[in-house]
């Protein structure tokens, strides 16, 4: 089965550096790279449709934040789902039927019939502080606010992660080495839990959300 057609990147100002562990490019067949021993990230650009954005905004003008927890096949369940669930149904359309998409690709490219999907509106940092995922992969994308950061490989202490410690030395090797992911980008974010790279696991971290600032944020996970 072929991948679901993604609309192209025209975010060319990424903040993304070259590195040995990074695949990044405009189109979905950058995507199957997480497969590569080498890359712990890979990202598709993408800027967002009008219609996305709007639908997306829609769903941030509520007065508390709010998520939606779904694991089942992607289908006309998931659909019907997110369309009972979502604080705007009424303009909601472009964000289901992306969400959906994303949660087919997910599916396609990982050969399982079930993927996790989680949808939050934040008004504060999820995961402040840098860390690693110990599930195998996870796609990540941001449709409104601040987009996940992460570190080159170069840039990170790995004996300063888990439980903050007064004897750890600091994470961030290189703060001006930080990289964040824009709006729309698709990024796979291999973790602790993949075969082989359990000592090598994308170091990221929720970005900072500024008081009145709101950020809707997508995961979904292979099960």
């Amino acid at each position: 089965m072929s991948m679901p057609a993604l609309s192209p990147s025209l975010n060319s100002d990424a903040n993304l550096e070259p590195s040995s562990h990074l695949a990044v490019g405009d189109e979905i067949d950058v995507l199957p790279r997480i497969f590569e021993d080498a890359i712990n990230i890979a990202v598709m650009r993408r800027r967002p449709s009008a219609a996305l954005q709007q639908s997306a905004q829609a769903q941030c003008l509520t007065d508390r934040a709010w998520q939606l927890a779904w694991l089942g096949q992607p289908g006309d369940e998931l659909r019907a789902d997110l369309l009972k669930r979502l604080p705007a149904p009424e303009a909601a359309e472009a964000l289901i039927e992306d969400v959906q998409l994303l949660a087919e690709a997910m599916a396609c490219l990982f050969d399982t019939e079930t993927v996790g999907i989680r949808l939050r509106l934040l008004d504060a940092a999820m995961c402040p502080r840098f860390h690693v995922d110990n599930l195998p992969v996870r796609l990540v994308s941001t449709y409104h606010g601040p987009g996940s950061e992460w570190l080159p490989e170069a840039a990170v202490e790995r004996a300063g992660l888990g439980a903050p410690s007064a004897s750890k030395p600091e994470i961030v090797r290189d703060h001006d080495a930080i990289q964040r992911l824009a709006i729309g980008d698709l990024a796979l974010l291999k973790g602790a839990g993949w075969e082989g790279n359990e000592h090598r696991a994308l170091v990221h971290r929720s970005p900072a959300v500024a008081e009145g600032q709101k950020r809707l944020l997508l995961t979904i996970d292979p099960a």
